[in-house]
């Protein structure tokens, strides 16, 4: 059985789609970049990241700088966002199995904990974060050789392509979400181990390891 499951937090543990669509609307406003609306935002899950950034008119080399804008634009809307059905009973179920729960991250550590508190979900043990939308493998491996495990002792759960690739890199089982930011087409053309659409098939594919 894996020993861990990692989850990615927004669009996955966290409904935030409302908060990214606003905090970044508030960006594009002042910097004269594409905003994100009704009209456009089925066709942007569609897109890579750099095809995202394309259409919407942000330079890729800004992201780093946008990054830290948005993380505390973020912060103030953090009561708007919600946990994703079925999170707290798969977070229980697992810990139940003796299966050990963390957070990797491109937010920051300190919005994800009071999420956490604010929503009285107490079993992830350990957050890894970085501010930025690119190196998760790398992110991925530095948690692995910190807490001395194999890959394949780990299950990750995403909801963007971005974590599927990163998985691959490292070789660990990636289960992706059909409820986060990606839309279901583009992940499943980058092979992820597991399509979800459910929180409690997580839990069965932890048992079924």
């Amino acid at each position: 059985m894996f020993k861990y499951v990692i989850f990615d937090f927004d669009g996955t543990v966290a409904d935030s789609y409302e908060v990214f669509i606003s905090v970044y609307n508030q960006i594009a406003a002042k910097k004269a970049y594409r905003q994100i609306e009704s009209g456009n935002l089925q066709y942007l899950r569609s897109l890579t990241i750099p095809e995202r950034c394309k259409y919407l008119n942000v330079p890729m080399y800004r992201i780093p700088l946008i990054a830290s804008e948005f993380l505390s634009l973020y912060k103030t809307e953090l009561q708007q966002v919600k946990l994703f059905d079925g999170i707290k009973e798969l977070l229980v179920g697992l810990n139940d199995l003796g299966c050990q729960t963390a957070i990797i991250s491109s937010n920051t550590e300190q919005n994800i904990t009071r999420f956490l508190l604010s929503n009285n979900v107490e079993s992830i043990s350990k957050i890894y974060c970085k501010a930025s939308l690119f190196g998760k493998d790398k992110l991925i491996a530095k948690f692995l050789k910190k807490y001395d495990l194999c890959a394949n002792q780990v299950l990750y759960v995403g909801d963007e392509t971005r974590d599927i690739i990163a998985c691959q890199k490292v070789g660990v089982k990636i289960a992706w979400v059909e409820w986060g930011y990606d839309n279901k087409e583009t992940a499943a053309a980058a092979r992820p181990d597991y399509l979800v659409a459910s929180a409690g098939e997580i839990l069965n594919i932890v048992k079924a390891s």
